[in-house]
């Protein structure tokens, strides 16, 4: 069977480890197994992965932290897995990072899916290095090619990988208003749940970053009841 990727699982309980190392295998994906974060590191030393499949509750430093550090150093694919469907869980996850998660107990079939969807999303975006596609919109400029924003002030800011594909659907539709069904399938490849708030916090990080906070955002607006608007012109400069 043609392989389709290497996952990285990093799971402290055995059987949950050793039934999602059988059958991503068995799905046609290369996969390596760590238990903790020092077995994830010297994974990643290893060999690097095209997912990581991360465990939030785990012995010493647990999956947040870890996710946290992983994203600081990498643009690596992270699917968080979460105790009971913790809203805390889920809305810190994004915090640190993550592209998605799932809560336990859960189908092995809907993991799978949702590393299918992830990954087709990392492939599809620009590669890190080469020429270089660039926006700009109210001062600021979005380099697509190398996944970096840049202040008006020549700052570069630090985006997360989640960050980075909201921001460029927003940048590729601009002026148009998005609700959080078009938003989660836009930049997760799923509609959302009635309390899934996830696409909020993701906004509410974006805003951070363009320095739009506050009652009032001027670039990325609240449509009451309808959802999210980039409310800039966007000049494609290349």
């Amino acid at each position: 069977m043609e392989r389709q990727g290497h996952i990285l699982v990093v799971d402290d309980d055995p059987g949950i480890r050793g039934l999602l190392g059988e059958y991503l295998e068995r799905s046609g994906f290369r996969v390596s197994l760590a238990t903790d974060g020092r077995e994830m590191r010297c994974a990643l030393e290893a060999s690097r992965p095209d997912l990581v499949v991360l465990d939030v509750m785990l012995p010493g430093e647990d999956g947040l932290a870890l996710c946290r550090d992983l994203r600081a150093r990498s643009r690596l694919p992270v699917i968080m897995l979460t105790a009971r469907g913790d809203e805390l869980d889920r809305i810190i996850g994004l915090e640190m990072g993550a592209d998605d998660y799932l809560a336990k107990p859960f189908n092995p079939r809907e993991l799978l899916a949702r590393i299918n969807s992830v990954l087709r999303r990392a492939r599809a975006l620009p590669p890190e290095q080469g020429p270089a596609h660039r926006v700009r919109f109210a001062g600021w400029t979005l380099d697509l090619a190398a996944r970096q924003l840049i202040a008006p002030d020549s700052l570069v800011v630090s985006l997360s990988g989640a960050e980075f594909r909201l921001l460029a659907v927003f940048v590729d539709r601009p002026n148009r208003v998005l609700d959080r069904n078009q938003l989660m399938d836009l930049t997760l490849g799923r509609e959302s749940s009635p309390f899934d708030r996830s696409i909020d916090v993701q906004v509410s990080r974006l805003r951070a970053r363009l320095r739009d906070e506050g009652r009032e955002p001027r670039i990325i607006k609240t449509v009451r009841n309808e959802g999210y608007v980039l409310a800039a012109a966007v000049e494609r400069l290349d």
